[in-house]
């Protein structure tokens, strides 16, 4: 348990930030389940449109280190591609 007033200062940081980042990831993770159930319905245009949404949403969430850039990249990268497989 914290002793020092900073401590416990740096502990109620930590949950609110915690928190913050809780809600992001979850958003987050909301928007590529919706490109994910486009995909899997087989409607090109709803995924393509979902995806145009969640771009911008996970590279927000890796700029505030929700999660590395490169991760970020990498699942934008590979939804990208099923997009494009179902659309061609």
């Amino acid at each position: 348990m914290a002793n020092t007033a900073s401590a416990k200062k740096a502990i109620r940081k930590m949950e609110r930030r915690t928190e913050v980042n809780r809600m992001r990831r979850s958003r987050i993770r909301t928007f590529v389940r919706k490109v994910e159930e486009a995909i899997a319905s087989g409607d090109a245009a709803a995924a393509a449109q979902a995806l145009k949404v969640a771009q911008p949403e996970m590279m927000r969430g890796a700029q505030k280190g929700i999660f590395h850039r490169n991760v970020a990249s990498r699942k934008i990268s590979r939804l990208a591609r099923r997009v494009k497989v179902l659309s061609a």
